[in-house]
């Protein structure tokens, strides 16, 4: 009489078969967790805008309401960053906070800025209608005006001529902070991460394409 045995092995075939499957199985899995990994690394870049947030309002407050006038970006040197945002607000929120940084922000030229956000103020209060409009009143000052004066006129000018900008813009184009780059995509420059100024914060097309704007809040 024939037995079969007991202990039957793989066939070839058998086996070429399991390793599709776990091939097919990987390239299905993979991706699913890349994608809620970099969903989760969004997330954590929105909350630190909205937690950047709070130490703006906190010197408005402050101030009689002004924005805070600084650099667009912080500038890069030997010693660390100098200037700009984070370091006007020290005092409402440690210049060197981990919110400060996009988590998915690995560019060194960032890094050693201090910050992954532009501070759209910055830029602003260079553009044409804000600087004639400074000039102008600049140019209306007393001659003996010490240049500290001056320099605190220009300073409030500029916030109020940039807050009342963005308090009109309709276009969802202009926020405070926006990610300095496109992290969180395929490498497109758009949209971008904005916190505005009314706290929200979500993704945005810079470009002034309000109607591709996705709310998160």
């Amino acid at each position: 009489m024939l037995h079969s045995s007991a202990n039957r092995a793989f066939t070839l075939v058998e086996m070429l078969v399991v390793i599709g499957i776990i091939g097919l199985l990987t390239g299905l899995v993979v991706p699913s967790l890349s994608g809620v990994r970099a969903t989760a690394m969004n997330t954590r870049c929105l909350n630190n805008l909205r937690n950047d947030f709070v130490p703006i309002t906190s010197w408005m407050q402050a101030h009689r309401g002004q924005l805070p006038m600084a650099e667009f970006l912080p500038a890069a040197s030997d010693a660390g960053p100098q200037g700009g945002l984070p370091a006007l607000l020290d005092g409402y929120l440690p210049k060197d906070s981990d919110t400060w940084r996009c988590p998915s922000d690995h560019d060194d030229d960032s890094l050693a800025t201090g910050t992954s956000y532009l501070y759209m103020p910055g830029l602003l209060r260079w553009t044409p209608n804000v600087q004639f409009d400074v000039v102008q009143l600049l140019l209306a000052l007393a001659p003996d005006t010490s240049d500290r004066e001056r320099d605190r006129i220009r300073t409030e000018a500029e916030s109020r001529l940039v807050l009342n900008f963005l308090e009109r813009d309709t276009s969802g184009a202009f926020g405070l902070l926006i990610d300095s780059q496109d992290r969180h995509t395929h490498g497109t420059r758009q949209p971008r991460n904005i916190v505005f100024l009314d706290g929200t914060a979500r993704e945005a097309v810079v470009s002034g394409e309000s109607g591709d704007n996705e709310a998160v809040d």
